[in-house]
């Protein structure tokens, strides 16, 4: 009697044990093809929303860029422009001492014909070639000091147009640079917008699926 009751137990504790089993299963079934979209449109939402970051820091960093290169480009047309008037400033320069040199060698030279006169005429020794002396070598220390003006005008002008070149290189530089960034600013613009339509698309999506139609 008691074997039987014994056995009547033991089954009646297997029945219990999967009766219970298959409410633990019941309760955790797999997830159905509505939650495995909602799922996937969630993620797609999250992935949406770090591309757009993303691409928003890009443009922001292009449009950094883009302002910088304006700030160097204003500089340097800045520079190329000041050194265009230094420039026609050496040329006034260089062409009034050519011209003062110049009078100062006529003088000179006819100071020579009037020494070679005064000589044959008076003497060598005599008060007119004597002035004649004094006037030759006024006009010769004159056409020496515009020579010298000259000679630094040339130098200015040759530096000057050195940096005027110079800045002429990096404004052409600052532009490719700047058409550069601009591209790159437009294209990350384009992303952002495509990102929004994606996010906006995936959040409907969502709605769908949850409202299961």
């Amino acid at each position: 009697m008691k074997a039987e009751i014994m056995v009547r137990r033991s089954v009646l504790a297997i029945a219990f044990a999967g009766l219970f089993a298959g409410g633990v299963y019941a309760q955790s079934p797999d997830p159905t093809p509505q939650q495995q979209d909602i799922q996937s449109d969630k993620k797609d939402i999250r992935n949406d929303k770090k591309d757009l970051a993303k691409d928003r820091a890009d443009r922001n960093a292009d449009q950094r860029d883009i302002n910088h290169d304006r700030r160097d480009f204003n500089k340097d047309r800045a520079d190329r422009n000041a050194d265009q008037r230094d420039i026609n400033h050496d040329r006034r320069d260089l062409s009034k001492d050519r011209a003062d040199r110049n009078k100062d060698q006529r003088d000179i030279n006819k100071d020579r014909s009037q020494l070679a006169s005064d000589v044959k005429q008076f003497g060598a020794n005599s008060a007119q070639a004597q002035a004649d002396r004094k006037d030759f070598r006024a006009d010769r220390v004159d056409r020496n000091k515009d020579q010298r003006d000259i000679n630094h005008d040339r130098r200015d002008l040759n530096k000057d147009r050195a940096d005027r070149n110079a800045d002429q290189r990096d404004i052409n530089h600052d532009k490719r640079d700047l058409a550069k960034d601009r591209k790159d600013r437009n294209q990350d613009q384009k992303d952002i917008n495509k990102d929004k339509r994606d996010l906006h698309k995936d959040r409907k999506d969502l709605r769908h699926d949850k409202r299961g139609h």
